[in-house]
């Protein structure tokens, strides 16, 4: 059985470990290109790239994966299977054709709900009680391809994205061997997807972090939840950017301005929501580092009444 695995960020890692360590002929690993990081730009490798020439894969940084030469270096290996887990490129026709079985998906989604880039951050902020993974066909349609095998996991109070992601990292590796044999054996079958019950998880941006003091504490919180560790949830005050990591949610209400400082104790700053309050209780003001309230107040004063924007 020979694999073309495609995948960049760690969220990728566990999919190709678990081809590698169930046996499978992985061929070539196909990566984004190394970018500058850090304050000397050094160049760095992706989390795939580097676990991959640990494992003695060959590994291949096309600029683009479409391109002709990438196309035909891909044919040239005769795949039975290609795998794509978090690649960061559309994957054109060209392309989908190759594979002498399929060409496969590993989405950090219970789909059809939440196609598209940022399906973690969205289930998240949008409330949902459970998320999980599903292994589809790709086909030319956003994530609109067959669905070959889904598991579900809870979402739990004290998740985010970042812990949400390594979960989902974990299943979708768990779960790729047994797609692959099950596509081949015949014992897994394609289930269409319902369109009708899609929604669309766009891709973060920085603004979407803004917080609107308008909604509940709850939904606050979920935005909290959401965006770590990127864009972050941010209000203002005084024209400059407060950023909020961590908080929970008080369902007492007080008639005060919304996202005004109601009181403040020795563990959180309690803001006015359109409906309930919230305990922030991690924190970071402009040009400090990101702080627990608890700490934070060691060295600094909060007063009652200030209103965030």
């Amino acid at each position: 059985m020979k694999i073309v695995f495609m995948g960049t960020p760690e969220f990728a890692v566990p999919s190709l470990v678990s081809l590698h360590e169930s046996g499978y002929t992985v061929d070539l690993v196909i990566t984004q290109e190394d970018k500058p990081k850090g304050r000397g730009k050094k160049l760095q490798a992706t989390p795939v790239k580097e676990k991959a020439l640990e494992l003695g894969f060959e590994v291949y940084q096309p600029k683009n994966v479409n391109s002709k030469e990438s196309v035909e270096k891909i044919k040239a290996l005769d795949p039975d299977f290609i795998v794509v887990v978090a690649y960061g490129q559309i994957i054109r026709k060209s392309i989908l054709e190759i594979p002498k079985y399929d060409i496969i998906n590993v989405h950090a989604s219970l789909l059809p709900k939440y196609r598209g880039a940022a399906p973690i951050n969205w289930s998240i902020i949008d409330g949902e009680k459970e998320t999980g993974v599903t292994i589809m066909e790709i086909q030319e349609g956003l994530d609109t391809g067959d669905m070959i095998l889904k598991e579900s996991i809870a979402i739990e109070d004290e998740d985010d994205a970042i812990t949400i992601t390594e979960k989902l990292s974990k299943l979708g590796g768990k779960m790729l061997p047994e797609a692959i044999l099950g596509l081949v054996d015949g014992s897994l079958s394609k289930k269409k997807q319902d369109d009708s019950l899609s929604s669309y998880a766009s891709m973060m941006n920085k603004e979407l972090g803004h917080i609107d003091w308008n909604k509940s504490a709850f939904e606050i919180r979920n935005l909290i939840r959401g965006l770590k560790p990127w864009p972050s949830a941010f209000t203002y005050l005084n024209d400059e950017i407060v950023k909020i990591h961590g908080a929970e949610v008080s369902d007492e209400d007080i008639e005060v301005p919304l996202g005004q400082i109601v009181r403040v104790d020795k563990e959180y700053i309690y803001i006015k929501c359109g409906q309930g309050l919230l305990k922030v209780f991690e924190i970071q003001f402009p040009n400090k580092k990101k702080m627990l309230v608890a700490d934070y107040l060691k060295g600094n004063s909060i007063e009652s009444g200030i209103v965030f924007k």
